[in-house]
Order: structure tokens, then C-alpha cells, then sequence
């Protein structure tokens, strides 16, 4: 039997039994499959080595409560920040065209979809854009027209409706 073999059958049978143990430490079913998922795949890294424990069960276990234990403490961290920070502020109604316009942008690359942002929705000259992203501004000029065009594509208008700025 192979190594990888081996933890095949070592995962199968710890797997559930390891989550049923962290499900009554973490409260959560998801929490608890995600915390031993991440110990099993430190221990596949290391198989070879635990493999010769006396109970690499244990080293997992070991593992999988660390990082329950580090889960817990990132969320109490999580919400205090959040009481201190107070209730978000209410966020107006989505519109329709906005849905639209967030649904074309998920059709273009993600270099355009930054360079629209940040020169249309944040304000940024394209000089300032292109030092944000580190690529030239003749780079962000391209990706800005091509980004358009594909824009008015999609939302079914023609480019001379969306005027560029110049800077």
C-alpha cells in the first residue's frame, strides 16, 4: 500500500468521527468539517512522518482543536470590533438598472472592472489609476475604452452614450 493509499484509508475512517467530536466544540457542523478538513490536509503534508506515530488520530485532533480554538478567537475579535463600530448605516434600496449594470460588469475582465471603478465610481484621473494598479496609463486608456464598448454591448446601448472623461 502506498503512502497516499494509506491516508486514503486513514482519512475515511477519522473523518467522521474527528467531526462529530470538533461539531460539540465549535457548535457548528460547518465550522467543524472545515476545521478537521484543514488538520487532515496539514497531516496529508506530513503523512509520511505521522504515519509512524502510535495515533496520528491524535495529532489531527490536536490540530483541529487549534484551530477551532483560533476560529473562536478571530470571531470574538470580529464582534467586538463590530459593536464597536455600531450598526451599519441603512443602505438605499437597490435599483433595477443598477442590478444591470452590476450584472454586465461581471462579463468583463477584471482589469477592466477595475479601471471603471476607480476612474468612474471613485473619481480617479487615469494618471492616478495607473499608479494604483501599476500599469501604464496608456494600459488603463485601453482597458477604459474596451471596457465601455463592452459595457454598452451588454446594456444594449451604443458606446456614444458613455463619454469618457479626459484628463
Amino acid at each position: 500500500m502506498t503512502p497516499t493509499d494509506d491516508f486514503a484509508v486513514f482519512y475515511d475512517s477519522v473523518f467522521a468521527r474527528l467531526v462529530g467530536q470538533l461539531r460539540i466544540v465549535t457548535g457548528e457542523l460547518q465550522d467543524a468539517e472545515d476545521v478537521v478538513q484543514e488538520a487532515l490536509a496539514r497531516a496529508s503534508i506530513r503523512w509520511t512522518r505521522l504515519r509512524t506515530y502510535d495515533a496520528p488520530e491524535a495529532w489531527v485532533r490536536r490540530v483541529a482543536l487549534n484551530l477551532a480554538t483560533d476560529r473562536a478567537r478571530r470571531g470574538r475579535r470580529r464582534l467586538a470590533a463590530l459593536r464597536r463600530l455600531g450598526p451599519p448605516a441603512p443602505t438605499p434600496p437597490v435599483q433595477v438598472e443598477d442590478l444591470a449594470l452590476l450584472e454586465a460588469l461581471r462579463g468583463l475582465s477584471i482589469g477592466q472592472r477595475q479601471v471603471l471603478v476607480l476612474h468612474y465610481l471613485v473619481g480617479m484621473p487615469v494618471q492616478e489609476v495607473a499608479r494604483t494598479l501599476g500599469v501604464p496609463s496608456g494600459t488603463v486608456k485601453v482597458r477604459l475604452a474596451r471596457g465601455r464598448s463592452a459595457l454598452a454591448a451588454q446594456l444594449g446601448g451604443q458606446q456614444k452614450e458613455v463619454r469618457p472623461r479626459h484628463d
